[in-house]
């Protein structure tokens, strides 16, 4: 048992003032163990010998000043560096002897009691009696009569008496250094830890206030009371930095904040302890060197111009490689690029100020070690102007001028547009084309605020003569390099009335009556051409009529009418016979001569009676067949489709099929095969007694 210590006060030997001894158990006497002494006084009132463990008072103490002091041991393997025991804490006390003389505090005493008081006072025995101490008491108090004297009665009551309780006790924090820690992305406000300084005081006068006092990181910390538990909590006031700083020392003071001004003199009523906070390292994105970046590059820069550069760092102690990349999200048209080792942007297309004036990208910088690490940040790039478009008329002018016209008279004010946008503002300027410098009908006149006038030069104009004046003019501007186009306006000749004012000024107004109007020369117009669309209308349905078909039956031998005009080799083409005949009767004629054979003697053709309103086309042919059976210049032909005339050469007869009335029995075919090959097909189709069947 030696956590306390007792020592004389104002001690005057030749020596040191021997304390006391530390040791422990683990102590083999080898010199392995070192022994440390830390807490109030140690290493300047009082020393130890780290190898015995021996305590000595360095100094002479006044237990007036300080009665006793709380330090704390420990012993260390020296080897090893660590405790072989947990750290002890340990009293000394300083033992009182009589070096001061008593002395009142007052040269005179005076005190007063009000009437009406109690003859019995109650008042303590002892000086500073200490709620801390003991709060409650129990009291006998005995009355006696008769002045005490003998004989006389007494009687007995019990007091309760208790202390109520007042700020004569100062916090005081338990150990005098506290350790933290805080990994630096803690944001603003994070809790690192508590702190608590005890009162053993009650109520209202044990409450605590916090506060940091000094320290290097009273900028970067801040405390704050828990009113329920009078602790101090230690949070973060700005962002950490494990690259700038990694520990930080915190002075933090604890005071009551309802002092008695009675027990002032006791001493200060606050404490304070120390708190170290070392900051932790963690793998950061990247930081850009600006929070944006404005870049201004000319609208004719070149392809793969560089126009500015981005930086970025790692801020971690590894200093990992960063590689660039434009967020695509931003660029859709791939206008810029960037190099992905250094951050320098380039164009990639031709840059046009009067489509896209700025262009708001953004830049993202990741660590190629770690991809998940990566900020991004906004590039503003504004396209500066330069003189690349050329003035132009502000609009489409309509400009006439009058018949009557004088010399010398303004009919119209031009003015000009650019796309561009020089700095000190727009200059334009007028003037003919060189080869209408000196123009008969017209002058321009710039006026000097980037309008211009066009001048009459003679007197009179005819529409007759020249309807419509064609005038180019120039129009320059003022900026570098100059920029100019050509505008041709176009003036027309107009009627006009006394004051000037138009009339008409179409030429086809000359040539019309005095009396008719342009509106009603229109409308008969449009009258005709209505009346001449009907009529042709009318025609075309005329024409296009349809007429009632010839055919009715379905065994019209019509459908079945083959015509062969190539006979085969050495003869000459006939002509078929003419269908048309038989749709339209009336158009035979009557002294035409046969198309089908070339007789020797020209017979005249026998004429028959005009049958052939709503003759029948199966009686039509009957008698033309019985015309033909009785004619003797042909052959008794039967078909429509004939082959009467075979040419002079041919070696055979009719290769006709079909038989006429004077004709007996079926006719053979097969000397067709001998033929040769050009009459192949007509000997496939008509050779043998199989054809025949068919």
């Amino acid at each position: 048992m030696w956590n306390q210590f007792f020592l004389l006060e104002e001690y005057t030997g030749p020596d040191t003032q021997y304390v006391g001894k530390l040791h422990t158990d683990q102590d083999k006497g080898d010199g392995n163990l070192k022994y440390i002494l830390t807490g109030d006084g140690a290493g300047s009132l009082f020393i130890i010998d780290e190898n015995t463990g021996d305590i000595h008072a360095a100094k002479k103490l006044d237990r007036e000043e300080k009665s006793l002091y709380v330090l704390r041991a420990k012993a260390i393997d020296r080897k090893s560096g660590r405790q072989v025991e947990p750290e002890s804490e340990f009293i000394i006390k300083i033992h009182d002897i009589n070096d001061n003389e008593p002395k009142f505090t007052k040269d005179l005493y005076t005190a007063s009691i009000p009437e009406m008081s109690g003859v019995g006072i109650i008042k303590t025995a002892l000086p500073d009696m200490s709620r801390e101490n003991r709060e409650e008491y129990q009291v006998v108090i005995q009355a006696k009569d008769m002045g005490g004297q003998m004989g006389g009665l007494s009687g007995t009551t019990t007091v309760n008496i208790t202390l109520t309780d007042v700020n004569d006790n100062p916090p005081r924090f338990p150990q005098s250094t506290y350790q933290f820690s805080s990994p630096e992305s803690a944001p603003p406000g994070t809790p690192l830890g508590r702190i608590k300084a005890n009162d053993p005081d009650l109520g209202e006068n044990a409450e605590i206030e916090y506060s940091i006092s000094n320290g290097d990181g009273s900028d970067v910390f801040d405390i704050i009371t828990d009113k329920d538990t009078q602790e101090g909590i230690i949070t973060v006031k700005k962002q950490l930095d494990f690259e700038k700083k990694i520990l930080y020392t915190l002075r933090v003071e604890a005071t009551n904040t309802h002092l008695d001004p009675r027990f002032l003199q006791l001493g200060p009523f606050k404490d304070t302890a120390l708190v170290k906070i070392s900051v932790e390292d963690i793998d950061e994105p990247p930081v850009f060197s600006r929070s944006s970046y404005l870049i201004e590059v000319d609208e004719d820069a070149k392809e793969g111009s560089i126009i500015g550069q981005v930086v970025a760092r790692d801020p971690d102690i590894t200093k990992n490689t960063i590689k660039y990349t434009v967020d695509r999200h931003t660029d859709l048209d791939r206008i810029f690029n960037i190099y992905s080792g250094n951050g320098s942007l380039f164009i990639s297309k031709p840059l046009d100020r009067e489509e896209t004036p700025w262009h708001n990208i953004t830049v993202i910088a990741t660590e190629i070690n770690n991809p998940k690490q990566s900020s991004q940040i906004p590039v503003f790039i504004q396209i500066l102007d330069i003189n690349d478009h050329a003035p132009e008329f502000a609009k489409y002018y309509e400009t006439f001028v009058c018949e009557n016209a004088k010399a010398g008279q303004l009919i119209q004010t031009v003015s000009a547009v650019d796309k561009d946008e020089p700095p000190r503002g727009h200059k334009f300027f007028f003037e003919l084309v060189p080869e209408f410098a000196v123009h008969p009908n017209f002058s321009i006149m710039d006026n000097k605020d980037n309008t211009a006038g066009i001048i009459t030069r003679r007197n009179g104009y005819s529409r007759s003569k020249t309807s419509t004046y064609h005038l180019p003019i120039i129009i320059f501007d003022n900026d570098y390099p100059v920029q100019s186009s050509t505008g041709t306006l176009t003036i027309q000749v107009c009627a006009c009335d006394s004051q000037g004012n138009m009339q008409s000024c179409n030429t086809e107004a000359l040539l019309l009556p005095a009396g008719l109007s342009t509106g009603a020369l229109i409308a008969i117009l449009l009258c005709i051409i209505i009346l001449l669309v009907l009529v042709v209308l009318f025609a075309a349905l005329k024409r296009q009529r349809k007429k009632e078909p010839l055919i009715i039956s379905k065994d019209d031998v019509r459908d079945n009418i083959v015509t062969y005009n190539d006979e085969g080799g050495g003869e000459e083409d006939t002509q078929a016979f003419d269908i048309g005949t038989l749709r339209n009767p009336e158009a035979r004629e009557e002294s035409k001569m046969r198309r089908d054979v070339l007789p020797e003697t020209i017979f005249q053709i026998r004429r028959t009676a005009p049958l052939w309103e709503n003759i029948d086309v199966q009686d039509f042919i009957h008698r033309r067949l019985k015309e033909n059976d009785s004619d003797p210049a042909a052959p008794p032909y039967d078909s429509l489709a004939t082959y009467a005339y075979e040419g002079n050469d041919s070696i055979a007869n009719s290769l006709s099929s079909l038989e006429s009335l004077a004709t007996d029995g079926n006719q053979d075919y097969d000397y067709l095969s001998d033929w040769g090959p050009r009459f192949k097909k007509l000997a496939d189709m008509y050779g043998g007694e199989e054809s025949d069947r068919d």
